[in-house]
């Protein structure tokens, strides 16, 4: 078997293009029989899919249109379970319910996680399958978390690592040490220094 995010992803339509710009060779070689990744995460992937604290999910509607959401949670909300499936609570939102749906007609799902901090992406294909199972959402919940209406379980097809040449480096205050709490503390420090001696 080919690399597997290849053997999905490259359609003739794709092969065609990448003729056209000249890179067909060079992606000739995960395309080769004797090529066999790319299905089963190791634990470099799980680290980095549990160390998200957010993802972009795509799913696909009746109309043939795809959908992509956010969705997140503290850091290891998104579990892997084993190195072909991972999974994650899923929480009430503005109750349009678009990817419950879609999934619900049509299991095919896109995960693109991202460290911006690093400039690390990792790319998910697999089947979703939605849960009300009381177990499963527990197991996925964390006790602090807020209530889940759902769990969704992948079965993943094929990961690829993403290029980081265009992945602008962004970084949260948790990656920043608390820098822009201290910031905030300080400015409240200081304008009431300025208040107490006018």
């Amino acid at each position: 078997m080919a690399n597997a995010y290849a053997n999905i992803a490259f359609t003739s339509a794709v092969r065609a293009e990448q003729a056209r710009h000249g890179s067909a060779d060079i992606y000739a070689r995960v395309l080769s029989d004797t090529r066999q990744d790319g299905d089963q995460m190791t634990d470099r992937e799980a680290a980095f899919l549990q160390a998200r604290d957010g993802v972009f999910q795509a799913t696909v509607g009746e109309t043939g249109w795809p959908y992509v959401q956010f969705r997140g949670g503290a850091p290891g909300f998104l579990k892997v379970i084993d190195p072909q499936t991972v999974a994650y609570a899923d929480y009430s939102g503005n109750k349009q319910y678009i990817s419950t749906g879609n999934l619900r007609d049509n299991d095919r799902i896109s995960i693109l996680a991202i460290d911006f901090a690093q400039r690390r992406r990792l790319k998910l294909l697999g089947h979703a399958r939605i849960t009300d199972d009381p177990g499963v959402i527990n197991y996925l919940n964390p006790p602090d978390g807020p209530e889940a209406e759902r769990a969704v379980v992948i079965r993943v097809a094929a990961f690829d690592w993403n290029c980081p040449k265009h992945i602008p480096v962004r970084r949260t205050d948790a990656e920043y040490g608390g820098e822009i709490d201290r910031l905030k503390a300080r400015i409240a420090e200081l304008e009431q220094m300025r208040f107490a001696s006018t």
